[in-house]
């Protein structure tokens, strides 16, 4: 894939980069072999993964959420594990505990057995179905990645990265993400029906004698090193300019917007420009540039700012959505 850029890079930039694109091109070509009809899914999942952050997903059953992470896992070359979020889920049951174990010679001593989050790629399905007590288990590892249990500090592998999964449907028996959980992923990605094509295709594809595999095309340390090249990508003013913008147009107390001010109860913080900036580059990465441009930052305005702002009762009663306001300010982008 031919690389273009009106940035002067070395050679040696150049030529990772170029090698990268093509990799994740045929990632995503895997991906879509069992995955089907959710390109832009998949396209906004391996972003995330490639920005060295985390998603949550939101769709109704059956629209492949479970599938799509299961196959990432097997062509990102990470190795996964999936935790189904219930009511009397504990948080112990997702870091690990400490139990007490006795020798053959009669001594006594803790040993830490480490619970399902020690893993590359965690699926948290139905994240909003578990407690806030157990959902805040989840913090300090897609932050900092690590945990602590009884004092004792215990690092994750690496890469870390999680993909949950909400129902936007059913709410009964549901606790809704506390604000800062929300922001420590970096996309919401919508998953919606597929077209009628593909649902046809879909159809044929799966119920058959014999369907498709995921093959791995990528490993765990090609995923580092490409997780480092994108925050080597050049960012120009103009894209700089845009995301500085956008998340400050987004806060009522800063926004020169009216509807903006009337509307909106709170804004994105710091955390969604870094979200913006790491994402741009790695969204142009994959489509083989080596900048990202402004079309990239309002491509990206949706999934990085809807779980990061929420509208007052007032405009959810007009019929306001955060969708709206999102579109008044790309809007203002040059």
């Amino acid at each position: 894939m031919t690389l273009q850029t009106t940035t002067a890079l070395s050679p040696a930039l150049e030529k990772s980069a170029a090698k990268a694109s093509e990799t994740l091109q045929t990632a995503k070509a895997a991906i879509g072999t069992t995955v089907l009809g959710q390109d832009k899914v998949v396209e906004l999942a391996m972003t995330a993964i490639l920005s060295g952050g985390h998603a949550l997903l939101v769709g109704v059953p059956g629209l492949a959420k479970t599938l799509l992470v299961e196959t990432i896992g097997t062509v990102m070359g990470l190795d996964g594990k999936r935790i189904q979020f219930t009511p009397d889920l504990m948080p112990a049951d997702i870091i690990g505990s400490e139990v007490l174990e006795e020798s053959a010679k009669g001594k006594r001593s803790f040993r830490f057995i480490a619970g399902p989050v020690f893993c590359q790629l965690l699926m948290a399905d139905e994240i909003n179905r578990a407690s806030p007590r157990t959902q805040s288990a989840l913090l300090q590892a897609m932050q900092e990645k690590f945990v602590t249990v009884t004092g004792a500090r215990h690092d994750l592998p690496k890469p870390f990265h999680v993909l949950a999964t909400q129902n936007p449907i059913e709410q009964e028996g549901t606790y809704p993400l506390p604000e800062a959980q929300l922001d420590r992923f970096l996309f919401q990605i919508n998953v919606d029906f597929p077209t009628l094509d593909t649902e046809r295709q879909i159809l044929l594809a799966t119920t058959g004698a014999t369907l498709a595999e995921a093959r791995g095309a990528v490993t765990a340390k090609q995923l580092i090193d490409m997780q480092q090249l994108v925050r080597k990508l050049p960012v120009g003013e103009s894209v700089l300019e845009a995301i500085l913008t956008l998340v400050r147009n987004a806060r009522p107390d800063q926004s020169p917007i009216e509807s903006v001010r009337k509307n909106v109860s709170w804004g994105p913080g710091p955390r969604a420009g870094q979200a913006l900036m790491l994402a741009s580059r790695a969204k142009a990465l994959i489509e083989g540039r080596l900048s990202p441009s402004v079309d990239d930052v309002l491509d990206l305005a949706e999934p990085v700012l809807q779980h990061r702002m929420a509208l007052n009762f007032a405009a959810r009663a007009d019929g306001q959505t955060v969708s709206d306001t999102i579109a008044t300010l790309k809007a203002t982008i040059a």
